[in-house]
């Protein structure tokens, strides 16, 4: 059966190389995006905050990730007018959508590590 064209735009078409879906499916899923995503998923977190959930990731990194996050429209940056000055993170309603699909991911890699990594050692 033939799909219509706005059906087919509408849905995106990530296998080709020039979808756009492409670079926020790169954003999405990059490592330290599901981990801002899984540690802002309860909380609205302070930079520093978000930098000691999110172990590893260096402060340029945390930074790129959220600004990248916030212009996507998934990241909340509420700035306070204080001195010194105070900075919260949060999930908007969009990134409040796509956190569930994180967080399956998540737990999907949580239950089967073990068989991912005895799988490695077969090979």
């Amino acid at each position: 059966m033939s799909e219509k064209i706005s059906e087919k735009f509408s849905r995106g078409e990530l296998l080709n190389v020039n979808c756009p879906s492409r670079e926020v499916l790169k954003r999405v899923t990059s490592r330290w995006s599901v981990l801002i995503f899984l540690a802002l998923r309860n909380d609205t977190l302070r930079f520093s905050e978000l930098r000691r959930a999110v172990g590893g990731v260096s402060e340029r990194m945390l930074a790129q990730t959220l600004r990248h996050m916030e212009e996507d429209g998934f990241v909340e940056r509420i700035a306070y007018n204080v001195v010194p000055p105070h900075v919260e993170y949060r999930l908007t309603p969009l990134g409040r959508e796509l956190e569930g699909q994180v967080v399956g991911l998540a737990d999907w890699l949580e239950l089967n590590v073990d068989r991912i990594l005895a799988q490695r050692e077969k090979v």
